[in-house]
């Protein structure tokens, strides 16, 4: 009886072992954290004249000109889930390993693209401009819309909406650095943004 006992005792242990094994799914082994809680915006640094605020909950950026709610710190191998509102005129997008908290560009970081309308629209919502092209056109406008953003060692990879639009693309342009989200022109709001270190 004893025996028994114990050997449903390490039974027990070993698939509650296995649970938190997979609980964690393979995309990494860190905790989702939310970085946008819609209360306020502190801890975020604003740049430029995004006009950014809460609003009903929503961090809401409007009426600016290249405007720029910038991370604290930075982050080097992560996952990001974002749930964002886009209008029709809409040029925002969410950065990430930006080299300079002061000033974030396509050139210094990975722009990954929320612009229905930008002229070249092979970098227009879901590519990362001037990296990796959208395979078709994707629009975001007037709707809710999801992003996962992986970025691991040199591979990106981002999923808008389910779909993937930029696949294990490489690119060893920028290691490591602060997140960035754009408004300029146009309303963005976002609902939701948290991370997981990879």
């Amino acid at each position: 009886m004893q025996r028994r006992s114990v050997l449903i005792a390490g039974l027990l242990v070993s698939a509650a072992l296995a649970g938190c094994a997979s609980s964690r799914g393979s995309g990494g082994s860190g905790n989702w954290v939310t970085l946008l809680d819609g209360k306020s915006l502190t801890g975020w640094n604003q740049i430029g004249n995004g006009n950014w605020r809460i609003e009903d909950g929503l961090v809401v950026g409007d009426k600016g000109k290249a405007g720029f709610l910038v991370s604290p710190r930075t982050y080097k191998d992560f996952q990001i889930r974002a749930e964002f509102w886009a209008s029709d005129d809409a040029n925002s997008g969410i950065f990430i390993r930006g080299e300079d908290a002061q000033k974030m560009t396509g050139t210094n970081a990975y722009e990954v693209n929320i612009y229905d309308k930008r002229p070249d629209p092979s970098y227009a919502t879901g590519a990362i401009v001037n990296v990796a092209r959208a395979p078709m056109v994707f629009k975001a406008g007037g709707r809710w819309n999801t992003f996962v953003i992986t970025a691991r060692g040199p591979i990106l990879t981002v999923d808008f909406n389910g779909v993937r639009t930029v696949d294990n693309v490489r690119d060893t342009a920028h290691a490591s650095g602060y997140l960035g989200l754009q408004s300029d022109g146009g309303v963005i709001k976002f609902r939701k943004l948290e991370i997981r270190e990879l």
